[in-house]
């Protein structure tokens, strides 16, 4: 594996790509890398002969009240992990690589960023697409593979593909869960023992209420009975709310549906999702 921490590196592994008419599928991460992020990996190899993951903590998504500087960090580890998985190359820019002085431009994505975790969190998806087409633009894939875990995030980057014309296959990759039904996340690690015992109810909620709006039960009651559920296992509760898949909005009828909730426990925000018709565990 090939580990690069400039554009011109980036550019002349791309370009010998190309050269053998190679196609590139990509894995964007934070780093911290779990299982949930090497099924990506597995996907992209699958996909491509060739694969790039990029690790980069981007400040931009971070509010400032948020957890950017103890975001768990483990570039070693990682990348070990990416080398024993077959990965080609691991693209480690630097924040002065990303954003250099006089970096004026941000991305915004209206419709679909503005519910949810756009809500809670102002300003966090105009970074996550301004990081996401910077690193299109760097390594010019065909094919971006993200996690249905952060499924608002999916949504965002599709319609961001979609509007700016960017000729790449964007790939959701099914959540990965614990054995219990926890969804994978680097943020897992910041819960004391009890409140990942706690956790398990955030899956578990969501489950009970996609079972019953799957039923054609009503969807009111169903989210109600989760958020209560959520409260009672010590969770501070963001949202529990049933919306259309593709854009995020109120549920149209005939079309597919999504149950999303973001929730903090011992002082840890977690989030999950699951299709309305659908079960976890």
């Amino acid at each position: 594996m090939q580990t690069v921490r400039t554009l011109s590196e980036l550019r002349d592994a791309i370009s010998g790509f190309r050269a053998a008419g190679e196609s590139v599928a990509l894995v964007p991460t934070m780093g911290a890398l779990h299982a949930g992020h090497m099924a990506l990996v597995a996907e992209a190899k699958l996909a491509a002969p060739r694969v790039v993951v990029s690790i980069f903590v981007n400040p931009r998504q971070f509010g400032p009240n948020e957890d950017l500087a103890r975001y768990p960090r483990k570039e070693q580890a990682d990348a070990r992990m990416l080398a024993e998985a077959g990965v080609d190359v691991l693209w480690l820019p630097p924040v002065e690589v990303m954003y250099p002085d006089g970096h004026a431009t941000t991305i915004s994505v209206s419709g679909v960023s503005e519910p949810l975790d756009g809500a809670a969190r102002p300003g966090h998806f105009d970074g996550v697409a301004t990081v996401v087409a910077k690193l299109f633009n760097q390594v010019a894939p065909d094919i971006a593979l993200f996690g249905e875990k952060d499924f608002q995030q999916l949504a965002v980057i599709r319609r961001m593909v979609a509007d700016l014309d960017f000729s790449i296959d964007i790939r959701g990759v099914p959540t990965q869960r614990d054995d219990d039904g926890l969804a994978l996340s680097s943020r897992n690690a910041y819960l004391a023992p009890e409140d990942r015992a706690a956790a398990v109810a955030l899956p578990r909620a969501l489950g009970v209420a996609a079972r019953a709006i799957g039923k054609g039960e009503d969807a009111r009651t169903a989210l109600a009975a989760a958020r209560t559920a959520l409260e009672s296992a010590g969770f501070d509760v963001d949202y529990v709310e049933l919306v259309d898949a593709e854009t995020l909005g109120d549920p149209i009828p005939g079309h597919a549906r999504r149950l999303l909730a973001a929730a903090r426990i011992g002082g840890t925000r977690l989030i999950d999702n699951i299709a309305a018709d659908e079960s976890i565990g």
